[in-house]
Parts: C-alpha cells; structure tokens; sequence
C-alpha cells in the first residue's frame, strides 16, 4: 500500500519516478500519488517531456489516435528521442512505435495470425504451463522466477513462433539486451548489449524464415512467410524480422513479470489468495486486479502532431507525452480504495496494456499465461509461503518486476 503523501515532496522530474531511484524503485506509488494530488500535469524541462499522471488524462490521451509514436517525430532532446542511437536506426522499428498507415499495415495480418495460432494452440500452452510447474521442486525452498515465472513464457511464446527451444536461454539473453533500447539513458555498455543482442536475433530470424519458405511447418512464423508470398501481408522481410522479434521480446519479460508480482501479491495478501481458492471462477479477475495494482510496463508515450490543450495545459506540436500507467491505475477518482489488491471487486478497466491502436498486442496471451499459472501453482503448492528476504525490483526503467521470489513450499 502507497504511504501518506500529506508530507511527501511532490516530484519535480521523471526521473525521480523512475526504477533508477532506489525509493521509487522499492514504492514508485507514493511519489505518483503525491503527483496525482499537487502536480497531475508536469512539465519535465530536463527530459523536454510532459508527465500525465491521473486515469481520465492517460485514458484519453493513449485512446487518440491523433497523436504519434515514432520517436523522430518528437522535439529534439526529449525523452523519446533518446530511444534511438542515430538518423539511420530512426527508420528502422516495430509496431511498437510505428504510425499509420505503416503501423495498421504491419500489425493487422500479424495480429490475425498471432491470435489465430493462440486459440489453435491454447491447449499447448496449458500443458506447456503444467508441465513447468510439474518440474518445480516438491518441497523446500526456490526461486519461483528461475523454475516458473522466467521458464514458462519464454517456452510459450517460443513454441507459438516455432524458435528452436534448444536455444531458450539464449532468446532469454537476447530480449534482456534488447529491451534495454526502451531505456532512455542506458548506458555505452547497454548500448552495445542491445546492438549485439539485435544483430544476434537479425540472424537467427532472417535463416529461420528462409528455412520455413523451403519447409513450412506449424507455426507462425511458417504462417507469416506464407501470407508473404500470397500477398495476404504486405510486409518486408525486415519489418517481419522486427516484428518477430519484439514478439518473443515482449511475450517472455513481460509475462514474467506479470506471473512474479501477481504470486508476490498473493503471497502477502492472504485473504485475497483465499478467495481465489475458494472461488477459482475469480480467476480472470484476479489476473486484471494484477495488471492494475502491479502492472508489468509502468508508462507509455505519444507525441503531439499539432498543437492543443490535455487536461488543460496547452502543449505544442512534436512535444513527448509520458503517461504513468502505474498512476493511472491507482486513482483514487477512478477505482474506490484504490490502494486496496482486491481480486473480488469488480472494477472500471484498466489501462495496463495502453489503449488505443497500439494497445498491447500480447494481451490475451500474457492474461491466458497468468491466469493458469496462478491456478495451477495454488493447487500444486496449497500451503505455499514466502521465505524471509528482501524483494529486488527491475532497475529497468518504466518497467516492474521482481528479480528473484523465494519461497517455501
């Protein structure tokens, strides 16, 4: 739960919201309520970018399809523009921060696929999940992230793309390096490590899509190249290498994610575990009671084509807009005892995957994922408890996951 923020500094920039603060890292909410009740609409100067921090501004702002991703199309200096190293890489990117009509060119046959093969494959997935917790220890203590929460949807989305699952730990490697092009500041060192993890995926895709052209086989990426080749997709080999990869990026981090803080948050809320036991037809509504309170991603942006007023502040044409998804979730206008995890209340939606035409295109999947490990954990492990330690956050910023979850079984 958020402390009282009667006495707590507003923030001043995003930074200091941000996982690379230790305080906001371990309780980023306690800064976005103080930011919710003093300042809901900031103007970060340093970052050259605007913060939104209450449900209605975030809600409509990520719902207009008036405004932009593609971080080129933002003022020089701000935050989105740091998402990219140069003018020749500013060309290059996935339907995460593509327009239209290059954004609903790309993603519409990819999703009908992408969705196709989950409901064909739901079966899969299930036994893919069962089996993992299967394998977990029988008694003592582990790491539920390392046996279940990083293992299960890196081998699901692995199986639907049809990846060879020899090489798991090796995409696991890959999307860490990759993910780390959604940090605005990295580093030179991560800088490199998201060249060389890029470049390693380039490869790997670019031969597997020329071996299923010669041998198709049950897969998406099989059913990819083939709409290719009728005319069903009018993608480039390189959008679909892209695009494949932030699939299998975007599938296994964030997923894990979602499955460790919602068993975190079930470890330490009882009451609520047991009403899931009790009543296992919450279970769907467990899942987004998670996404709100915890949510895996903690921001998105949009870049404003032409100049107007949000929540009543004017703003100019190609500024960066960052809204707190993680804030939005927790407003107190918007969800009654916001700071409450209660899985048997039924609540407004939540803006945990975005919204808009760039909603999260692996939401179904992620809810399919977590709401079945949740179910078969509990049943396997009833008297599941957490051992005594001290819980580690993703230093990734705008990001939220545990990095390791010790229990006792």
């Amino acid at each position: 739960m958020a402390n009282d923020t009667s006495t707590v500094k507003v923030p001043q920039g995003i930074i200091e919201i941000s996982a690379f603060v230790p305080e906001a890292r371990n309780d980023p909410h306690t800064p976005l309520k103080a930011l919710r009740d003093g300042c809901p609409v900031m103007r970060d100067e340093m970052a050259k970018t605007w913060l939104l921090t209450r449900y209605d501004d975030v809600r409509g702002l990520v719902n207009d399809r008036g405004h932009v991703r593609l971080p080129s199309k933002a003022e020089e200096g701000s935050l989105p523009r740091r998402f990219v190293d140069d003018e020749n890489d500013r060309s290059r990117t996935s339907i995460l921060f593509l327009d239209d009509p290059d954004h609903a060119r790309i993603r519409q046959p990819l999703a009908r696929a992408f969705y196709a093969r989950i409901n064909r494959m739901k079966p899969d997935i299930e036994a893919i999940i069962d089996d993992t917790i299967a394998a977990a220890p029988d008694t003592g203590s582990f790491d539920l992230m390392e046996a279940v929460a990083v293992p299960v949807p890196v081998l699901v989305i692995a199986r639907i793309l049809g990846v060879d699952e020899r090489m798991l730990a090796d995409f696991r490697q890959w999307s860490e390096d990759v993910i780390l092009g959604l940090n605005p500041v990295r580093t030179e060192e991560e800088t490199a490590r998201l060249a060389s993890g890029a470049q390693a995926l380039d490869a790997y895709f670019t031969d597997l899509m020329n071996a299923r052209r010669t041998q198709p086989r049950d897969d998406l990426i099989s059913d990819m190249v083939m709409l290719q080749a009728s005319g069903e997709a009018d993608i480039t080999d390189d959008e679909l290498i892209l695009n494949l990869q932030a699939l299998l990026v975007g599938g296994n981090l964030t997923t894990t994610d979602l499955i460790g803080n919602g068993v975190w948050l079930f470890l330490t809320h009882p009451e609520q575990l047991a009403a899931l036991k009790d009543n296992p037809g919450l279970g769907a509504q467990a899942v987004e009671e998670v996404l709100r309170y915890e949510a895996p991603v903690s921001a998105t942006s949009r870049i404003l084509a032409e100049d107007q007023q949000i929540a009543g502040c004017p703003m100019k044409a190609r500024q960066a807009v960052f809204c707190s998804l993680a804030s939005a979730n927790r407003d107190e206008g918007t969800f009654e005892a916001a700071d409450r995890f209660d899985i048997t209340v039924k609540r407004a939606g939540h803006v945990a995957f975005g919204g808009g035409p760039h909603i999260c295109i692996g939401a179904p999947l992620a809810r399919i994922e977590a709401r079945r490990v949740y179910q078969k954990l509990f049943e396997r492990y009833p008297d599941m408890r957490l051992a005594e330690q001290e819980i580690v956050w993703r230093a990734l910023p705008f990001f939220r996951g545990i990095e390791r979850l010790d229990v006792e079984v």
